[in-house]
């Protein structure tokens, strides 16, 4: 079923102008007829209150704005009282101004025009009859009322569609910067999450590994070397007192305690000596080439994959030694840790679990990966380990805010 447009603010105002317009022009009428004592004056006032009722209940039909078949039924009801009022009076020719409009508005753009057409022919051909005589300045003014009608209104529709079509667009804009804004959130989410879960697995995640191991180690030594025992509770001791301190600075998102007051070399070499201490392993730290300003995001970034790697070499490599080392080199800086362990295959590696953990080197790729740089690893059954993450002498300015700690 076809409708016509819905009734909008500005259409309901210009509908009451209209209402207003023919109501006028049929008191007009009638006002003339009865002060020149025309002939049919009677039938006159009747015609008009005939063709103003008929026009009235129009606005109270709702099929009228629903379908156009029901306006057009309408419309020629209307148009059937004012060709009755037009045989009585010239001045109902007026009338069919406003009538271009509502034909125009009410039905199709194929059948609207050519109404208006049929009624300024009617409306000329009445003037003419009332005058008794047809010209040029008889056709002129209905014909020029009709080609105004058309173009006001076509140009009406016109600026109502582009409205419309902009006000979807505008709707569209609005619920895809929606969409964009909960997506940007959800990605921002995820992203912290991840830099959570990794934060976590290098810090308190391989402290409390490493107490797990002191303990371990200090239960196989009671009772029989209360003293080994004792040195390993105390490495326990501070590897908690460490982790804790990581945990407060982790929350309080500043940088790693390990690189307060010093530099990266400083921190790995330290990290060598501790694990070194407390565990049976010798970890030796190496320094190569000319120190080069780095970013704290890169810096971070490199002592928590030396922590993971020997934190893994700990626990899984059954190594006596392993060596750390930081290369500056021309373009680009770079940590690897090589031991001597049994080493692995990586067809045989774990799946990460909360039981078996797994989550070490997916966390270094990651950390890698956001720095744009890279994280090779080479091992072999019985040929021990060497991982080296490279990351870009990139400036800080350039670092991506989801790197930071």
């Amino acid at each position: 079923m076809n409708t016509a447009p819905a009734l909008t603010p500005t259409t309901r105002a210009l509908a009451w102008c209209l209402h207003l317009l023919i109501s006028g022009l049929l008191a007009l009428a009638v006002g003339r007829a009865v002060a020149d004592h025309r002939p049919h004056t009677g039938w006159t006032v009747t015609a008009a209150a005939v063709c103003g009722l008929v026009y009235a209940l129009g606005p109270t039909l709702p099929g009228v704005r629903r379908s156009r078949r029901t306006a057009a039924v309408w419309l020629a009801a209307v148009g059937a009282c004012w060709l009755v009022l037009l045989a009585l009076t010239p001045d109902a020719v007026w009338v069919a101004f406003p009538l271009y409009f509502l034909q125009l508005h009410l039905l199709s753009r194929r059948l609207g025009p050519a109404a208006v057409a049929v009624t300024a022919a009617a409306a000329i051909a009445g003037f003419a009859a009332h005058t008794g005589s047809f010209g040029p300045a008889v056709a002129i003014g209905p014909a020029l009322g009709a080609a105004v009608a058309i173009a006001v209104v076509w140009g009406y529709q016109a600026l109502y569609h582009e409205s419309e079509q902009r006000r979807r667009l505008i709707e569209e804009l609005t619920a895809t910067r929606a969409d964009l804004a909960q997506a940007q959130h959800t990605a921002g989410v995820l992203a912290e999450r991840e830099r959570l879960a990794r934060e976590i697995h290098d810090t308190l995640a391989q402290g409390l590994s490493s107490i797990q191991l002191l303990l371990r180690a200090a239960e196989r030594a009671l009772p029989g070397r209360p003293d080994t025992a004792a040195r390993h509770v105390d490495a326990a001791r501070q590897a908690a007192v460490d982790s804790l301190a990581e945990a407060r600075r982790f929350v309080a998102a500043l940088t790693p305690p390990t690189l307060e007051g010093t530099t990266l070399a400083g921190a790995l070499e330290r990290l060598c000596t501790t694990t070194s201490a407390r565990h049976r392993l010798t970890a030796r730290f190496h320094l190569a080439g000319v120190r080069a300003p780095l970013a704290t995001a890169h810096e971070v970034a490199l002592l928590r994959i030396a922590q993971s790697a020997l934190a893994n070499t700990v626990q899984h490599a059954q190594a006596t030694t392993a060596e750390v080392t930081l290369s500056y080199l021309a373009d680009h800086v770079a940590v690897s840790v090589v031991d001597d362990g049994h080493g692995f295959s990586s067809e045989r590696l774990p799946a990460p679990g909360p039981e078996a953990g797994g989550f070490g080197l997916a966390a270094m790729r990651a950390r890698v990966n956001a720095l744009g740089g890279t994280l090779t690893i080479e091992s072999a059954p019985g040929h021990g380990t060497s991982l080296t993450a490279r990351l870009p002498l990139t400036p800080p300015a350039e670092i991506r805010p989801e790197a930071r700690p």
